[in-house]
């Protein structure tokens, strides 16, 4: 008997299954927090400002691209993000862009973060 066929939402629902364990697993062998210390270096964080395209031109501002080496914080992060806790999040990421100096407003909100890691 020929196994049965699995439709594109089951697949979905088994590749949604991968990553989150994949995700887990990372966090709990304590792996990612090693890889984005880096040894106490720290890792490269860019940070891409909100999109303004729709925002008049009158309030809108140029904003660039921004990368910030950022140190110490990786092991609270990663907790709060497998926690989902958004506030101690926000924390951090307040944190993070107070380096930013006068921009610190500017990057409040943004919108995607990477990691070069």
């Amino acid at each position: 008997m020929p196994p049965p066929r699995q439709g594109p939402a089951s697949r979905e629902r088994i590749d949604a299954a991968y990553w989150w364990r994949r995700r887990m697993n990372l966090i709990r062998s304590g792996w990612l927090v090693r890889h984005l210390d880096n040894d106490g270096r720290g890792s490269r964080m860019e940070i891409y400002p909100v999109d303004q395209s729709h925002v008049d031109s009158k309030y809108s501002r140029p904003l660039n691209d921004r990368s910030i080496t950022v140190r110490y914080i990786w092991p609270d992060l990663v907790d709060a993000w497998a926690a989902k806790n958004e506030a101690m999040v926000g924390e951090i990421w307040d944190d993070v862009i107070t380096d930013l100096d006068s921009d610190y407003a500017a990057y409040a909100y943004v919108s995607s973060v990477g990691i070069g890691a």
